[in-house]
């Protein structure tokens, strides 16, 4: 029967042009628990009731024996949502979870980078393992990336040596690096041919990815929205999906409007048949887990006096997330970092604000700037926060910890009279005139600072004093901005990102009725998350006569 139903629906789409073609069904879905890992249903593995099929606009559930019946609508993608407990075999061909179906009944429009070829509609099951996870206490471990954004086969390079390569290092034995990946979309800069090269590099770390798509992800060729993203669901399914685990649902969203012919050319939101998957998975999501949102363009408007996402969008959406009191949103786009709390401001109306953490860049300023003696650029971002990845750490109560992790490439460059770990960068002068005006200070760049983060200095081992939170740009980032001005031949291939006022920037004044000599500036941070942070400089007090 199965075998029948396939070839019938084969049938009828080839005898039908694709604009007449109605929604085709398939019966021969099943998904099953897949006991021995194998991939394939063997006797004595059960099909999975209750478990939640979609093509991104409905959900079906399976029947008893694991059965599920979903049309097949023209180039749609259809998954599994996979459920806590369980993990997915990895697709042959990228190495990607292997979670969905992509139905192509008609012609794909002809697109530069392939769109999504034209394939026999297949009945297919699903396969799921029996999670057997241990060694972290109950938590989840997730790796965030933003913004890889390769160009090129050599920003591909620099990705694995910069980003892969030195968390491989880190790696213990068999331990897994991770528990989950995810990129928040913009994996390429507009060439969509790298794709299999940047997904090989990425499996190396051995953790199941997810992505989102971002602005540069499109088919830019295309003549809608609809088709925009055809080749990147291609390689990467749905552009819209749930995925679960035991501490944490996620819901990965497309949320690029892509607008040919207008200025500009894309703006944040999200479609109509993105909403009623959203209604639908909703409605019956476990409100005492974290749910995340992963998505590219903030939801907050990133360009003053510019609606940068459809707030028609952000409201609708707020309203399915009010009666959820664990909500955590991951975005990217800004090649920059920050911390947004929403409120009704921006029309969230939940029982506390609404965290959305921006997080920075994976090619930070663009894999751009000075390289180092290994030849990676310094890629520090026009916020100051130097290029890397974020991590995201879930409890079973729903509570979460966030950490940056600069690349150990990042901030080479950096001026002379500046110093950075992990968490901080430093900026004062080396010498200043004993008696002069103390107008000259000490800047902190907090790499993962918000407007209420505690930020003091202290001078020569004395009393700790409460730094002011300015927005400024990094004065090292503009150091190296005026570098390039300066130079008469390229410093690099290209420029360090243009320094912009920075939302995790703190000053304080440097006395100078001190004794002469050297003097000790040491700055402390307390990061909710990964505790108190300090790190230290100085600065020398001349003797001068006019």
């Amino acid at each position: 029967m199965r075998l029948r139903v396939c070839i019938l629906a084969l049938s009828l789409s080839v005898a039908m042009p694709a604009a007449l073609a109605q929604p085709l069904p398939c019966d021969g879905g099943t998904v099953f628990e897949d006991r021995n890992g194998n991939g394939r249903r063997d006797p004595g593995e059960p099909g999975l009731a209750g478990q939640r099929v979609s093509d991104g606009r409905s959900i079906v559930l399976t029947d008893a024996q694991g059965r599920y019946v979903l049309p097949l609508r023209e180039r749609s993608s259809q998954f599994l949502i996979k459920p806590a407990g369980y993990r997915l075999a990895a697709r042959a061909d990228s190495g990607l979870p292997d979670y969905w179906l992509n139905v192509t009944l008609g012609e794909s429009p002809a697109l530069k980078y392939g769109g999504m070829p034209r394939a026999a509609p297949a009945c297919r099951d699903y396969a799921l393992i029996p999670e057997r996870r241990s060694g972290r206490g109950g938590e989840l471990d997730v790796l965030v990336f933003a913004d890889p954004q390769t160009k090129s086969a050599v920003d591909v390079g620099y990705y694995r040596r910069a980003i892969v390569e030195p968390l491989l290092a880190q790696r213990k034995g068999k331990a897994p690096l991770a528990d989950l990946g995810l990129s928040l979309g913009d994996i390429t800069h507009d060439d969509l041919s790298l794709y299999p090269q940047i997904n090989a590099v990425t499996a190396r770390l051995g953790v199941p990815w997810l992505h989102a798509p971002g602005n540069h992800d499109l088919d830019f060729d295309a003549k809608n929205d609809d088709d925009s993203l055809l080749s990147y669901r291609h390689v990467y399914g749905p552009d819209t999906y749930a995925w679960e685990e035991p501490q944490t649902n996620f819901i990965v969203l497309d949320d690029v409007v892509y607008r040919p012919g207008s200025t500009p050319e894309y703006i944040g939101g999200l479609r109509a048949d993105q909403f009623e998957f959203l209604e639908a998975y909703l409605a019956g999501a476990d409100k005492r887990r974290l749910l995340v949102l992963a998505m590219h363009i903030p939801l907050f408007d990133a360009a003053p006096g510019r609606e940068t996402f459809r707030h028609a969008d952000r409201e609708r959406l707020f309203g399915l997330l009010r009666e959820f009191p664990h909500v955590l949103v991951l975005s990217g786009h800004s090649h920059a970092q920050r911390h947004v709390y929403h409120t009704g401001d921006s029309g969230w109306r939940g029982a506390a604000p609404l965290h959305e953490y921006n997080v920075g860049a994976a090619c930070g300023g663009f894999w751009a700037g000075i390289a180092d003696a290994q030849g990676l650029p310094d890629a520090t971002m026009s916020d100051g926060t130097p290029n890397g990845y974020a991590r995201l750490r879930v409890r079973a109560d729903a509570g979460y910890a966030l950490s940056w992790h600069p690349a150990p490439s990042a901030g080479r460059a950096l001026d002379a009279a500046a110093v950075a770990n992990d968490y901080l960068r430093l900026y004062a002068p080396k010498a200043l005139r004993q008696g002069s005006y103390p107008i000259r200070g000490v800047y902190a760049n907090v790499f993962m600072g918000g407007n209420d983060s505690r930020v003091e200095y202290r001078i020569d081992g004395g009393a700790w004093k409460p730094m002011r939170r300015v927005e400024q740009p990094d004065p090292a980032l503009l150091a190296e901005n005026a570098r390039d001005d300066a130079a008469a031949q390229l410093r690099a291939y290209d420029r360090t990102a243009i320094a912009t006022p920075s939302p995790h920037l703190w000053n304080a004044p440097l006395p100078t009725d001190l004794s002469a000599g050297e003097h000790a500036v040491e700055v402390r941070t307390f990061d909710p998350w990964q505790g108190e942070q300090r790190l230290s400089t100085a600065y020398r007090l001349i003797e001068a006569a006019p």
